[in-house]
């Protein structure tokens, strides 16, 4: 069947602007930032209950999800022949049996998302899909090893081949809002990727306060990154719709005021597809449907494709099928 709610996102996905090249630390913008965490949570409660995308435009939807997902390893036991699996699940997210019941040709996910010692892996399997390898960076997950380190360890990634850099920020400098510290920090960054795209890990989760999200993340915009990210997946609490809200509203007004559109990544404890529709209502809502695309969103997971392909398969069959059909390889 023809998926026309699909093909309208694509084309609804306008033209990109500019690259972020950030902007002088503004301390006096950074101070009027404040976070109303009881009106912030009444909003973020209203989300997923506003949601209506049934049938078809739900497909079409969960199709959308899929081209925004950074399929994921971080586990201290990958191997070269995991990381190859994963790589094979991203170039055919969901069976040709699926693409040919709802009449598509095949699409891809985001990015593969791995450490450092798995890029290589990763790109022999990838090699001619244009699915770019995203690397953890800078001491991940806890970001505490020395500058120089940290700063070696993007550049090694870079030149290994991965076009994306995921870092992690130094949670002290909010902590003790030292927002020229982490300006500095996050610049440094920037500079040593080059022209991969930098996203900023905010480990949200260990931040303490919604204001201290809010003003991380244009803290973070101003020096440069190409997007802003949730957490890690390691911390005991990770992306939440509350801190999504906050952190995609900072989007919303550093585009106001300079024109740069920065990209969204929630990650850690986004599994199921109903999360996913919650998402990007969200962001339909709040940044507009030129953010519904890989460019500027994208979902940091990996058992999030399994329930979707089971959604979809639903949507065909009236039927859902077991979980283990479905490994990410």
């Amino acid at each position: 069947m023809a998926t026309k709610p699909e093909q309208k996102l694509t084309l609804l996905a306008q033209t990109i602007s500019a690259r972020n090249k950030g902007i002088d630390l503004d301390l006096d913008w950074i101070s009027s930032i404040q976070a109303n965490t009881s009106a912030i949570e009444r909003r973020a409660s209203s989300i997923a209950s506003r949601r209506s995308v049934k049938k078809q435009h739900q497909a079409a939807w969960l199709l959308q999800a899929i081209k925004c997902i950074d399929l994921t390893t971080l586990s201290g036991d990958d191997t070269a022949g995991r990381v190859k699996r994963l790589c094979a699940k991203a170039k055919n997210p969901i069976s040709s049996k699926l693409l040919e019941d709802l009449d598509l040709d095949n699409i891809t996910v985001g990015a593969v998302c791995v450490y450092h010692d798995m890029i290589e892996a990763a790109l022999s399997k990838l090699k001619g899909t244009g699915i770019p390898v995203a690397a953890v960076s800078t001491g991940f997950p806890a970001g505490l090893s020395p500058l120089p380190l940290r700063i070696a360890e993007i550049e090694y990634s870079v030149s290994a081949g991965a076009r994306e850099i995921d870092i992690v920020i130094s949670r002290r400098h909010v902590l003790t809002q030292n927002w020229k510290a982490l300006y500095e920090e996050v610049k440094d960054f920037r500079k040593a990727c080059g022209s991969a795209h930098i996203k900023t890990i905010l480990a949200t989760g260990e931040l303490g306060t919604l204001r201290n999200v809010a003003r991380a993340s244009a803290v973070c915009m101003m020096a440069g990154a190409d997007f802003i990210k949730t957490s890690t997946g390691k911390e005991p609490i990770n992306a939440t719709l509350p801190v999504s809200l906050v952190m995609v509203r900072a989007i919303r007004e550093y585009h106001e005021k300079t024109g740069y559109k920065i990209g969204y990544k929630p990650a850690g404890g986004i599994s199921k597809a109903k999360d996913a529709l919650t998402y990007l209502s969200l962001i339909k809502e709040e940044l507009g449907d030129q953010w519904l695309n890989p460019k500027l969103f994208r979902f940091g997971a990996s058992s999030l494709l399994g329930d979707i392909e089971r959604q979809l398969e639903h949507h065909i069959t009236g039927a859902y099928s077991a979980s283990y059909r479905h490994a990410m390889g």
